[in-house]
């Protein structure tokens, strides 16, 4: 493997990034493009506007499946030329002469002048990128993320009853278990991995600014936006996430329908992010082992080290895709007048973006498989702060009639270091019933949890 990558997708993380560099690279975007105007010309025949036999109409359904030697030819037609035709500079037009070579063998010759029939490049572009983020969506983002969520779920089901102190603003708070807290992060991730795969994508196809003027200066009698309309039905059909033409539109994709899948990609990457550090919290404190790996280095110098770095890993990769995204959210529903190209290279991102967010994806993966919860080291931090029952305490004294429950506790508990003897003498001390000593001595910290185990297996009624 090559070593002089300027993006570490193409590099270091190029195992990683095989599933969407096959959907969304170079390659896919000009088969995409291919595919648009095939399909177009099939639509232009359902009009009546020419006639082709079944035979042709196989033939253009196929043509999309480009060879290494069709997208050599694409891009000389592009760059340097090709034969007698000069370099276009122009990626969508090196498409369309590359279709009045391949057809123009064929018996197809005759209807060349129907390649890119009243469109702009717009049109083209537009729904080969809603082709590619769905295909990238359905075939690399999402089966990754649901995988995620099931070794989330299988975890927190695993430990519902392993025991964990519990801290707020970082100090000890009360008893949770380590099941309910992967849980929260699970059932926060279901809920926005089901909003993803019920978005929507829209895109453009009504022209140089989408009036369908040319269209309509041709041939008034066709209802041009049905016609359109069919097609992006006919091309997102497989897709779990819906392509839909947009009715009104300048030259480009109002794209607002891009903006809330980045931005629903970015909520759930803030609730990974979160669970990393949570993970590397856990790990620091030793609370969660890691499997050592045979001939894994830590570090260059100390031996000892297991560092998370797979937790490590997704963090900043989880930024670097949400960067991408923020930055597409805010761009591409902004464009001047009727358009501007500013857009366009930004759209060339999108794959870097869901790159990055896959190889987080594969790193969080690595990292669920190779932790454990260390039940023995949770339990001796628990037990090192009974302080934490003062709260039970407290409120079973109120529920008894006790109203200055809270202030005794606080004047007790407060900046001093307990000891389960001092709670215990604490509660002889007080003037209640036998029943209620005997029901605050019952309670420990391994069994003050709450429904923290039947929330961890997922029972939240």
């Amino acid at each position: 493997m090559s070593m002089n990558h300027l993006c570490p997708l193409d590099g270091r993380y190029q195992a990683q990034t095989q599933t969407l560099r096959q959907v969304m690279g170079e390659e896919a975007f000009a088969a995409a493009r291919v595919r648009v105007e095939c399909a177009w010309l099939l639509q232009l025949a359902s009009a009546r506007l020419f006639t082709l036999t079944p035979a042709q109409k196989k033939m253009l359904s196929s043509l999309p499946c480009l060879s290494k030697e069709d997208f050599q030819l694409l891009t000389q037609l592009e760059q340097t030329g090709y034969k007698d035709i000069p370099a276009t500079h122009h990626d969508v037009k090196a498409v369309e002469y590359f279709l009045r070579i391949r057809l123009g063998k064929t018996s197809l010759r005759r209807y060349l002048n129907w390649i890119h029939f009243a469109l702009t490049s717009e049109d083209v572009n537009s729904v080969a990128y809603a082709l590619l983020l769905a295909d990238g969506l359905e075939k690399g983002i999402i089966p990754l993320l649901e995988n995620i969520r099931k070794q989330l779920a299988v975890l927190a089901k695993k430990e519902a009853r392993s025991v964990l102190l519990a801290r707020t603003h970082g100090q000890p708070a009360v008893p949770t278990t380590f099941g309910k807290e992967i849980r929260v992060f699970e059932n926060r991730l279901a809920g926005q991995l089901d909003q993803l795969k019920k978005q929507r994508l829209t895109c453009k196809f009504g022209g140089a600014v989408g009036n369908y003027n040319a269209h309509y200066a041709a041939f008034a009698h066709i209802n041009w936006p049905r016609l359109s309309a069919q097609l992006i039905q006919t091309l997102g059909k497989g897709h779990s996430i819906k392509i839909k033409l947009s009715p009104v539109c300048t030259q480009i994709d109002n794209r607002d329908s891009y903006a809330e899948i980045f931005d629903n990609l970015r909520r759930i990457h803030i609730i990974l992010l979160g669970f990393s550090q949570d993970m590397w919290q856990y790990i620091s404190a030793g609370l969660v082992r890691q499997k050592v790996v045979t001939g894994e280095v830590g570090s260059s110098t100390m031996p000892q080290k297991v560092n998370p770095i797979d937790f490590e890993n997704a963090e900043g990769n989880l930024k670097l895709a949400n960067a991408l995204l923020s930055l597409f959210s805010e761009k591409l529903p902004l464009s001047r007048l009727q358009r501007d190209l500013s857009d366009s290279t930004v759209l060339r991102n999108m794959g870097v973006a869901l790159g990055y967010a896959g190889v987080a994806y594969a790193s969080l993966l690595k990292g669920l498989q190779k932790i454990s919860f260390d039940k023995v080291a949770a339990k001796e931090e628990l037990r090192n702060h009974p302080e934490i029952l003062t709260e039970s305490f407290q409120t079973i004294l109120r529920a008894h009639g006790c109203a200055d429950a809270y202030e005794q506790l606080k004047a007790f508990a407060r900046g001093r270091k307990l000891t389960t003897a001092l709670l215990v003498e604490f509660i002889e001390k007080l003037k209640v019933g036998k029943d209620v000593k005997t029901r605050l001595k019952n309670i420990t910290v391994e069994n003050y949890w709450g429904i923290a185990p039947q929330l961890a297996e997922g029972k939240y009624d």
